[in-house]
């Protein structure tokens, strides 16, 4: 599964963003996508998921500001950032548990990572 994300930038405080995340390849089934950002340290952080048929779920940096929503017939999951914070200036890397069919073959479900896409916040 090949994960390739857009949106990112340089972007004032209080402005917003919004990031897209495609995932393709052999994919017999997506079971959930979300997002997560590495910051300086590198330290990946959750932010939301969303579960396939599932409700959305928020880590508390995200709640009340980013929204996340799928289009589930183009394999594509949004990530909304509203009044945005210096704070949230990081890589925002897109997350996908699929399950591929390889030589006719399901295989069990596996955890694949976009390569990041920067977001900065600065005045």
């Amino acid at each position: 599964v090949q994960l390739v994300e857009s949106g990112g930038g340089l972007v004032q405080p209080g402005g917003s963003l919004r990031l897209s995340c495609t995932a393709s390849g052999r994919i017999f089934s997506i079971y959930s996508m979300g997002w997560y950002r590495q910051g300086p340290g590198n330290q990946r952080e959750l932010l939301a998921l969303a579960p396939t048929g599932g409700t959305p779920k928020y880590e508390d940096s995200a709640k009340g500001r980013f929204t996340i929503s799928r289009d589930n017939a183009k394999n594509t999951v949004y990530l909304q950032m509203n009044n945005l914070k210096s704070e949230d200036t990081a890589k925002y890397v897109c997350y996908c548990k699929a399950s591929m069919v390889i030589d006719g073959i399901t295989e069990v479900p596996n955890d694949y990572w976009g390569q990041g896409t920067q977001v900065t916040v600065s005045s």
